[in-house]
C-alpha cells in the first residue's frame, strides 16, 4: 500500500529480521563505482559522513546501532544534556552517507561482492 498510515505502521510492527533493510544508508560516489550499488545496510565500525541537520559535515565511526528505534550513533555527534554533559545524539541513517565500510564481517564482505 501506498499509503502513508500503512507505511507508518510496517515500519513500526517490522520484525527485526525486515528491520535491517530499514537500517540502510547511500554510499559515498568512490564506493558506489567499486561495489555498484546505492547503498548498504549501516553496521558498527563503518566510517559515515552526516548530510543532515546540525552536525552536518561530521565524518566518524559508527559506535552503535538501534534497531528498535531505526538510528544509529556516530562518533563526535554529541548533545549538551541540562547539566552540560555531553550526550550522543542518535541519527537517522538516510541522513548519512557510508565512507568506509567495516569489512570485518566475511559474509558482508560476500554479499557486497555480489554487484561486482
Amino acid at each position: 500500500s501506498k499509503q502513508p498510515r500503512k507505511q507508518r505502521k510496517a515500519r513500526y510492527t517490522a520484525p527485526l529480521h525486515l528491520r535491517s533493510g530499514l537500517l540502510s544508508a547511500p554510499l559515498s560516489a568512490e564506493l558506489r563505482s567499486e561495489y555498484r550499488r546505492r547503498s548498504a545496510r549501516v553496521v558498527k565500525g563503518d566510517t559515515v559522513k552526516v548530510l543532515r541537520g546540525d552536525s552536518a559535515g561530521t565524518e566518524g565511526l559508527v559506535d552503535a546501532v538501534d534497531t528498535g528505534r531505526y538510528r544509529i550513533v556516530v562518533e563526535g555527534v554529541t548533545i549538551p544534556k541540562a547539566d552540560g554533559t555531553d550526550m550522543p545524539r542518535p541519527i537517522d541513517p538516510s541522513n548519512v552517507q557510508i565512507t568506509k565500510l567495516n569489512l570485518k564481517d566475511a559474509k558482508r564482505v560476500e554479499k557486497l561482492a555480489e554487484g561486482r
